[in-house]
């Protein structure tokens, strides 16, 4: 048998790409960079980059993070932390011709956070903001000069219509939507997050009914809070349930 010879095949590399994603003014939001270099230069896109020969996967999606957004991972064995976020992986993207340089594998991973300031940008990204995911899965980059935006670069609106999709259908069975939510939280503002992410009205009284009923999903802290206005609310943090019996399923619109 011959020996192996790396020369022997073609090049190949591979990156993380990330879906951010956040509730902001009760609109489900897409963390979207503009490419500072080639190729799409000047075009929006997802954070991402490419993997180090030394990197986990994992490990190189939590650097992207870090490095383009400011954005840190939690750690669900640690106690909560100021701008955390969840991170889990979403699905790999393979097409020869996705990347215009050479055969570029992505391995994309989702994460969403709570209500987050505005992002710093850095790595090869010259800018960095939150947009609505409906207008970017529409019209592509969130371009305020006037011209019609050109679709995200690579294949970023699919990937990020995947990101999306797996939120929207992942909050229905597990307790991912607290991810969206700070530390402690109203039902209320529990409530938004599943109409932010499903882009519905819910009903508020059989919401209350149904997550305060459902096993592990929430815990009482034993404080109020006033910051919805009105009356004091009832706070809470995300229980040890992982999977919800019965499910929170989405309407049908």
């Amino acid at each position: 048998m011959p020996p192996y010879d790396p020369s022997a095949f073609p090049p190949f590399a591979v990156t993380v790409d990330l879906v951010v994603l956040t509730v902001r003014r009760h609109a489900l939001c897409a963390l979207a960079v503009r490419r500072g270099e080639a190729p799409f230069q000047g075009c929006w896109a997802l954070p991402g980059g490419f993997v180090r020969e030394d990197e986990d996967l994992s490990v190189a999606a939590a650097r992207e993070l870090v490095e383009e957004t400011g954005l840190s991972v939690h750690d669900p064995a640690a106690p909560a932390q100021p701008h955390g976020a969840h991170l889990e992986q979403l699905a790999t993207y393979g097409d020869p011709e996705r990347d215009p340089r050479m055969r570029v594998v992505s391995v994309a991973h989702l994460a969403l956070a709570p209500d987050l300031p505005a992002p710093r940008a850095g790595g090869d990204a010259s800018n960095a903001r939150w947009a609505p995911v409906e207008e970017l899965l529409e019209r592509g980059g969130p371009d305020r000069g006037g011209e019609q935006p050109a679709p995200l670069a690579f294949d970023h609106g699919r990937i990020l219509a995947d990101g999306v999709e797996r939120a929207r259908s992942k909050i229905e069975y597990s307790s991912l939507a607290t991810a969206f939510c700070p530390p402690e939280f109203t039902v209320g503002e529990l409530r938004r997050v599943y109409e932010a992410v499903w882009g519905v009205t819910l009903d508020p009284r059989n919401f209350h009914r149904k997550v305060t009923g459902t096993p592990g999903f929430l815990v009482p802290t034993g404080g109020t809070t006033t910051r919805q206005g009105g009356r004091p609310a009832q706070l809470f943090r995300a229980g040890g349930a992982t999977l919800l019996n019965p499910p929170m399923l989405r309407p049908e619109v």
